[in-house]
């Protein structure tokens, strides 16, 4: 029996390997022989979590545009950020969307590695971009042809933003101060984009917002019903993360004093959901042009966002963990071929690069991480893999099957796992119930192979861990530099 079962148990990893590898990068997308070819409308949220769109479930936010995409469209309702190198996760996540790697297998300011635009204006689309660029000059002028209120950096005052522009043989102009909301001015230049082309050739606009990031500084008229009326806290609300996961006292993580109060969260995510809501009025102005354009016949459009939020999820506010509020984010194409529909099946923001390619016909290197996600919408397959590897720093690792989801964090030799069939909030850790402890292992076993897969070669434990618990005393308590005075007050007087 007991020879039977570690047969049973080596077959099944062998047939994960497989699973991992048999769909692998070597494929190459041929250029289409078509015309006319599609043109692409990509807009991109900063730190919305995958909860905050009322279509897919949540009573509690008005996001009628994103409402009307996810009705016209095809949603993914099981979308993963793959993880970070830095805790400013969106620089990683930004490379990745751009190239179809991993943030193992590009740096993040994408040197050496050829972006998703940048093929696609060598195949003769014209390449645009407004908004958020955090991945260095070099990427972006290579990448894009024209460019107009870019904002270079992670963040800044949404209602003092600098921007630039991208003018003739790809130069970057001086900086100047937007005058408007961020979300307002960088749908403003989408807008006159739509408006002013009037070329033959496809384009590729990719419109990077930076809401609904903080400093969270909704216009009033946004806000106040979420004031009105407070969001529910979530389920999983916690005063103070239970041990270090090595990400305690980070930037993030100071937007609001030790131990969380419910009040404060339900502030939070009162101001959360109405740059939600008010980013939504500019996607819905983005989609009218669009619609009374000559190109909306044409024209692919991608909704998504670089990675979640914490928001008092698990006691903690920021994206630097691996629970599913935070690595997972929307994702819902729309347009030309793409039925109305949903997907449970587990895709990362990078497929977007394989899946892009396929249907522009543009050709992309073999070498990306990514699977196009077109036989999902189309019915041939159920899904492209079995489960999603995560990653964060040296700090913590995690797959999730279509049940089960292991977190380990290395530095502190701690494990944690999860039946999300029947915990999809991630409350109850099941990893010293000895029930559970053939699981755990199995787990732990996929999970490494899925470090194979990935050529991640960091250790699952250490020798000398660091101490599990929590302790915040003496760490600088201060207010993030970007926070308005009102919220400083609210927070931390």
């Amino acid at each position: 029996m007991h020879v039977f079962s570690s047969l049973a148990r080596s077959l099944a990893v062998c047939v994960f390997v497989a699973a991992c590898l048999a769909r692998g990068p070597a494929e190459v997308y041929p250029r289409a022989q078509t015309e006319p070819r599609l043109s692409v409308l990509f807009l991109y949220a900063d730190d919305q979590r995958a909860d905050t769109i009322a279509a897919w479930g949540n009573p509690r936010i008005s996001t009628p545009n994103l409402d009307r995409l996810a009705t016209e469209g095809f949603s993914f309702r099981s979308n993963y950020n793959f993880g970070s190198n830095s805790g400013a996760v969106c620089i990683p996540s930004r490379a990745m969307v751009h190239t179809g790697r991993t943030y193992l297998h590009t740096p993040n300011d994408m040197a050496g590695v050829a972006t998703l635009p940048q093929v696609l204006g060598d195949a003769g689309y014209h390449t645009f971009i407004t908004g958020k660029w955090h991945n260095g000059e070099e990427a972006l002028l290579r990448s894009y042809r024209e460019g107009a209120s870019i904002m270079l950096g992670g963040m800044s005052d949404h209602l003092r933003v600098p921007l630039r522009d991208v003018t003739g043989n790809r130069v970057l102009s001086g900086e100047r101060l937007g005058g408007r909301h961020s979300s307002e001015l960088f749908a403003d230049a989408a807008i006159r984009f739509l408006d002013d082309y009037d070329s033959d050739d496809p384009f590729y606009v990719y419109v990077a917002f930076t809401a609904p990031h903080d400093p969270r500084q909704p216009p009033a008229e946004y806000a106040e019903p979420y004031y009105e009326r407070l969001p529910a806290l979530p389920e999983n609300f916690l005063p103070q993360h239970p041990f270090d996961n090595g990400a305690m006292a980070i930037r993030d993580e100071r937007l609001a004093s030790w131990p969380r109060t419910e009040a404060d969260v339900q502030d939070q995510l009162a101001e959360y959901y109405g740059l939600i809501t008010h980013l939504d009025g500019q996607v819905g102005r983005i989609l009218n042009a669009l619609a009374d354009s000559p190109h909306a016949e044409r024209t692919l459009i991608i909704y998504a966002a670089d990675h979640g939020l914490a928001v008092g999820s698990h006691g903690l506010l920021g994206k630097q963990n691996l629970y599913e509020h935070s690595v997972r984010s929307p994702l819902i194409v729309s347009g030309p071929g793409i039925p109305t529909g949903e997907t449970w099946a587990f895709t990362y923001l990078l497929d977007l690069v394989p899946t892009v390619a396929e249907l522009t016909g543009a050709g992309m290197p073999h070498d990306v991480d990514g699977y196009s996600l077109r036989a999902l919408w189309e019915g041939a397959d159920e899904r492209v893999r079995d489960a999603v590897f995560l990653a964060y720093q040296d700090t913590m690792r995690a797959l999730r099957d279509e049940q089960y989801k292991i977190i380990v964090y290395p530095q502190i030799n701690h494990r944690q796992l999860f039946d999300l069939s029947r915990d999809p909030d991630e409350t109850r850790d099941l990893s010293t119930d000895v029930e559970y402890r053939p699981v755990l292992d199995r787990m732990l076993t996929r999970l490494n192979l899925a470090q194979q897969s990935f050529g991640d070669t960091q250790p699952l434990e250490v020798d000398d861990p660091d101490p599990r618990d929590v302790d915040l005393s003496g760490q600088d308590r201060e207010p993030d530099r970007w926070q308005p005075a009102w919220i400083v007050d609210k927070y931390f007087r």
